[in-house]
């Protein structure tokens, strides 16, 4: 079988995570950690960067450190995964769901504006498959009506908007590093503070309301409840599993950039049968996160990837349309979202981890095509 995924390793993992055990400390707020934090500010030039135990804790701490609360209204795109919405709805807020662009799941943008009311309080934004949305138009719209920005940037570890990383340019970026990403530490994340206003706040924020990293600092002569808090650090051991995987970035991201182009050049024929795959605007970057196809039904995915299936290869369906979910569609009263449940009807995500040799690819591809006659 060849897998959906298989996570990255470096070979450096082990020894990284047996020096932290001599050490005798594993809790987190530790060198390891900063030593983590620093790498993401210098290679990317984050401001503050705070580790967290997941993207979805990230995205907790976001909500709260823009007092999100009851009677707020949060616009984000309806094709996401379930912690985007959750974050913001955990705080009393109300979820407003915008569809996705026709050529791409992510947020339409030009749809935002409509959807603000005296009532918003922030934008969400998800760059869907590390693929950035257009933060020109979305800043803009922002500024004309004072909100706030929050980057749900989970899939985006070096993807950037013309040359700014994205998760830079919000006032908040939200990243992942669960085990299907492009590096990880299993499950992990990291918040990146944009807005020096939030940067002491989050501190405290994600360490259960107290100023501990400030006494461990030697900034103060104890530690106290200071405010709310969360429970969010990850341990030592995380990040010295994460450590070598941040140095090992740049082969990662050039493997699989190869594996990206290859897929695309080898699955072109799709375009004859009306086949959506993946493109690029001018302003993105592309991280080489996920490669996907859109059939033209939802029958059709079904069959192809039973077909995969048979073939011995793993390809999977992705987001359903979280208007539409159990929890949320006897609350939604928006207008419809077309081109949200398309994506979430007809997307396939095809294998690609960095391990995938050229010759899986290669069958994966020739499957896909006999499968459509190609």
């Amino acid at each position: 079988m060849i897998p959906f995924n298989k996570p990255y390793y470096s070979g450096k993992e082990i020894g990284s995570i047996s020096g932290v055990m001599e050490t005798k400390v594993l809790t987190g707020d530790t060198a390891m950690l900063r030593k983590c934090e620093t790498f993401l500010e210098k290679k990317y030039g984050f401001p503050k960067v705070f580790l967290t135990n997941s993207c979805t804790m990230a995205l907790e701490m976001a909500a709260v450190l823009l007092n999100i609360a009851e009677g707020d209204e949060v616009i984000m795109p309806a094709y996401t995964y379930v912690s985007t919405a959750n974050a913001f709805a955990l705080r009393g807020a109300s979820i407003v769901f915008a569809d996705s662009k026709s050529d791409h799941p992510g947020i339409d943008e030009s749809k935002i504006e409509k959807l603000v009311t005296e009532k918003t309080k922030a934008i969400v934004l998800v760059h869907y498959a590390g693929i950035a949305c257009n933060m020109k138009l979305v800043k803009e719209i922002a500024a004309r009506h004072k909100l706030m920005v929050i980057e749900d940037a989970a899939q985006c570890i070096d993807a950037y908007y013309n040359d700014s990383p994205l998760g830079s340019l919000g006032d908040i970026g939200c990243f992942s590093f669960h085990e299907t990403k492009n590096i990880h530490c299993g499950e992990g994340g990291f918040i990146s503070i944009n807005n020096p206003k939030l940067v002491e706040r989050a501190e405290i924020l994600r360490n259960k309301g107290t100023n501990r990293s400030a006494f461990l600092r030697g900034e103060v002569n104890r530690y106290e409840w200071t405010g709310l808090g969360f429970s969010s650090i990850p341990t030592s051991l995380t990040a010295a599993f994460l450590l070598p995987q941040l140095k090992s970035i740049d082969p990662v991201q050039k493997r699989r950039n190869m594996l990206w182009e290859k897929y695309k050049k080898a699955l072109s024929p799709l375009a004859k049968k009306d086949i959506l795959l993946p493109g690029i605007p001018a302003y993105a970057s592309n991280n080489a996160h996920m490669f996907y196809l859109v059939c033209r039904s939802g029958d059709e995915r079904a069959a192809l990837i039973k077909h995969l299936k048979e073939k011995n290869i793993q390809a999977v369906f992705h987001y359903q349309s979280l208007h539409r979910s159990p929890y949320f569609k006897n609350k939604y009263k928006g207008a419809g979202l077309p081109y949200a449940d398309r994506f979430s009807e007809c997307l396939v995500r095809l294998p690609l981890f960095y391990d995938l040799s050229n010759k899986e690819l290669e069958q994966v591809c020739r499957q896909v095509l006999d499968f459509f006659n190609l």
